[in-house]
């Protein structure tokens, strides 16, 4: 066996003090560690705080008994976001505080390859040798050289923190392996990108296009709540899914497309929308160009066509796509949130955002509304350096429309067959689970056994931890302050989170550990504060707010400088596009070499016995993230893999039978996985939740619980315009009985 520069260490085996494995069972109020409550009693008190369970980050408050001891979290009746109502996940948060696997100390590698442990030191240790490590490194490769890969409000500090050394080489999953080829999408049509919450104006929408989005298992907060109400008041919904999902089964039109054939029925809509004149007619005029440039090419893509590559018949297509101009512009075909699918993701995209122009619903009532945010000043600081070269030079001519730090190019400058100037020697890594969230782990493990340092700043002892050469706890989001949220929205609005208890054992929060480590490498100008408390009132007070009033109300609105929600009528806005238009015919992709109008390219079919892997999200979930959380699992402790009748009977697998996954590339599941067989799933693919089956005993809660869906994603198809990472190119087939294989945990 291959002996590697750094082992995975089960952080679970060391068995010492205070990272003993607790008792699996962990009582709702037992454990709070509020020293500032302690022995006392009296009334329930709340503090205003907004989630970070899920980026939708909705504000709400947390209440705690009279013990002091955090109690329940509800949402914000002023928030946007929530509308006052949380989702479980939201809610289930409080069961990220008392969890009893989180990580409690600082820890440190020791010993030799082969035979490596950690051993418990203190922050002051930790620091001096993170900083130490980070200026050998930084000196003799150069600052550059050290990448920070990072997710949630925690991310910010570290960023602030490495922009400061010099480094922007900075990414997150968040873009390559999810919303990254939507926004370019929307970028090359409109002039905008989405950001979030995505500017949908679901509450008075009269038709809402559902194609690969699923709203109410997903838990988009006020996506979901105003799709419930526009579902009340009779709103036509078209949801396009192999899967009948549980927005498919509120739908009037529910379409089980083949997979890997979205944008043959997105070019058929355009030809129907077209050729027969049911596109807006003034708004298209107006406010596009290359409708005649369109108009001829999707002339091959008739809905006769379009039936025998998607499955859905040319009476389905003409309905639905008379459905959506009947609504106009009071339709909305949405754009989904992870669209890293088959590898053509921005054009796949581009599609949607064509057809959404077509129908006239951007800047448009029940359409797509047009955001505005508040605008809060940066704190006072020192300029950032000039870093002699960022991630976009590692391969210069790869994705030339990513707007953000690609996972992927970080991990291929990481990687030991890289062979460019550019290369990556140390990694940062905080509030991702890299093994999990990026596909291709046998990539980005021989990348991280390649780094000569890496730091993981976590909650919870996930599968990254046990790649650290140095692991530092960060306290929950209810134990700390962060940024003010500030997001787009209908009208300006701000949300504060402060702690509602002081942090649990050696834990302490991103923005001090952030400071602290600046302290120890002369950055202490960029960090000009004691407590982070002091940016937040600096900042609030110069928008005529203060930290004492935010307390008090969590969640401020402002009025919008101009009643601008939607296009005034006759009003033609410019766009920031190349053109000054909405652009059918993308004349910058043209430039680049890309199809400047989306085209249909059939993908890989799977081989017989084998079926297309799709995965998904469960409404109590957030991804991997959740799957340890005492409260959550309650709900939902694993996953199961859907399987067609049709399917199970060939196979002869029963309800709840346990069996074993295995890709077209070989690649075997460390655990098995429980069988739902069930109609509600096509007969050529098999669905699951993703976020299950860790192999880290440390989580008491989740290790071996259901299946991880990252290890069958081993064919990756990259999205040459965005670098998103195409993950629904997989197949698996079953085995029935335990294959000879050792779990790595």
């Amino acid at each position: 066996m291959k002996t590697t520069r750094r082992d995975f260490i089960k952080i679970s085996s060391l068995g010492a003090g205070t990272i003993a494995l607790g008792t699996p069972a962990i009582k709702f109020l037992a454990g709070a560690d509020d020293s500032e409550n302690k022995g006392k009693s009296g009334a329930v008190t709340r503090t205003p705080n907004y989630c970070e369970v899920c980026f939708w980050n909705c504000a709400g408050w947390v209440y705690k008994n009279e013990e002091g001891k955090i109690w329940k979290i509800i949402g914000n009746e002023d928030d946007p976001h929530s509308y006052g109502r949380f989702c479980p996940r939201g809610t289930g948060g409080v069961g990220m505080y008392y969890d009893e696997d989180r990580l409690k100390t600082p820890l440190m590698r020791v010993g030799e390859p082969g035979n490596q442990t950690y051993k418990e030191i203190s922050w002051d240790e930790a620091f001096e040798h993170i900083a130490g490590k980070m200026k050998e490194i930084g000196g003799k490769y150069g600052n550059e050289s050290i990448a920070l890969f990072k997710h949630g409000s925690s991310g910010k500090h570290f960023g602030k923190l490495m922009s400061a050394f010099g480094s922007t080489n900075q990414a997150g999953p968040a873009y390559a392996q999810c919303k990254g080829p939507r926004e370019e999408a929307f970028a090359l049509t409109f002039g905008e990108p989405l950001h979030s919450p995505e500017p949908l104006d679901i509450r008075d929408t009269k038709c809402l296009v559902l194609i690969g989005s699923h709203l109410g298992e997903n838990m988009h907060n006020g996506q979901v709540q105003e799709m419930s109400e526009a579902i009340d008041k009779g709103v036509t919904v078209i949801t396009v899914d192999p899967r009948l999902s549980t927005a498919a089964s509120k739908s009037k039109f529910w379409l089980p497309i083949k997979p890997a054939t979205d944008t043959a029925l997105l070019l058929a809509w355009i030809n129907v929308i077209i050729n027969e004149e049911l596109y807006d007619k003034e708004y298209v005029d107006k406010l596009t160009i290359g409708l005649d440039k369109l108009k001829d090419h999707v002339q091959q893509y008739t809905p006769e066509w379009a039936y025998g590559i998607t499955t859905i018949e040319p009476s389905q297509i003409r309905a639905t796509a008379k459905a959506m101009a009947d609504a106009s512009p009071s339709v909305i075909v949405h754009p989904g949130r992870h669209a890293t699918w088959y590898g053509d993701d921005t054009q796949r995209i581009r599609a949607i955002a064509i057809l959404n122009a077509l129908l006239g619903s951007y800047g448009r009532r029940g359409g797509f509304y047009l955001p505005t945010k508040a605008k809060l000043p940066g704190f006072p600081s020192e300029k950032n350096p000039n870093p002699a070269w960022s991630w976009r030079d590692i391969e210069p001519e790869k994705y030339p429309f990513a707007s953000d730090g690609v996972t992927n190019l970080l991990v291929d400058g990481s990687h030991p067959d890289y062979k460019g100037k550019h290369s990556i020697k140390a990694w940062f890594v905080i509030g991702t689970n890299l093994p999990v969230s990026i596909p291709n782990t046998k990539r980005t493990v021989e990348a991280m056994d390649n780094q000569e340092f890496i730091v993981v700043i976590d909650t919870m002892p996930t599968e990254i931890t046990g790649y650290a050469d140095i692991v530092l706890p960060e306290c929950t989001y209810l134990e700390r302050y962060d940024d003010i949220r500030v997001s787009p929205h209908r009208e300006p609005n701000i949300a504060l989170r402060m702690p509602a208890a002081e942090p649990k054992y050696e834990s302490k929060p991103a923005w001090w550990m952030a400071k602290e480590l600046a302290k120890r490498l002369g950055l202490d100008a960029y960090f000009n504060f004691e407590n982070y408390s002091e940016v937040l009132d600096w900042q609030l007070k110069q928008i005529g707010s203060s930290l004492e009033e935010m307390k008090k109300i969590g969640v401020k609105k402002f009025e919008r400088e101009f009643d601008d929600l939607y296009f005034a009528p006759g009003e033609i806005p410019e766009f920031f596009t190349g053109s000054g238009k909405i652009e059918l015919y993308s004349s910058e992709l043209a430039a680049y070499g890309f199809d400047p109008m989306p085209v249909y390219k059939p993908l890989p079919e799977p081989e017989a016995g084998f079926y297309r892997l799709i995965y998904g999200r469960a409404p109590m979930h957030t991804f991997s993230r959740t799957a340890n959380n005492p409260n959550l699992t309650d709900l939902m402790k694993e996953n199961s893999v859907w399987i067609n009748p049709k399917v199970a009977k060939e196979w002869d697998l029963k309800n709840d039978q346990k069996i074993w996954l295995k890709n077209q590339d070989g690649a075997i599941s460390s655990f098995p996985i429980k069988v739902r067989v069930t109609e509600r799933i096509r007969w050529d693919s098999v669905y699951m939740v993703h976020g299950f089956g860790h192999k880290d005993k440390r989580l008491s809660r989740a290790f071996g619980h259901g299946l991880m869906d990252t290890e069958m994603i081993t064919n990756v198809l990259i999205d040459k315009e965005s670098g998103g990472t195409g993950m629904r190119s997989n197949f698996v087939t079953f085995l029935t009985e335990k294959p000879e294989k050792e779990v790595q945990s």
